[in-house]
């Protein structure tokens, strides 16, 4: 497990706005958001090997499309 901590620190005559802003655009960089909607719900690691196998096969039929 990764922990990932942002740090923020509102410059000077910089608005609360903008640190959010900013601090959202870190989370979204570090991969925080996308970790916490992943831990969500919880899914057995047989479905987790179905979802997998489906991507997969997924983009094998997407490598066989001829532009």
């Amino acid at each position: 497990m990764v922990i990932s901590v942002v740090y923020v620190k509102v410059r000077d005559e910089e608005s609360i706005e903008e640190a959010l802003r900013r601090f959202k655009h870190d989370c979204e960089r570090n991969g925080i958001l996308k970790e916490i909607k992943r831990r969500e719900h919880y899914m057995p690691p047989s479905m987790k090997r179905k979802i997998k196998s489906q991507e997969a096969r997924r983009k094998v039929r997407k490598g066989r499309r001829a532009y």
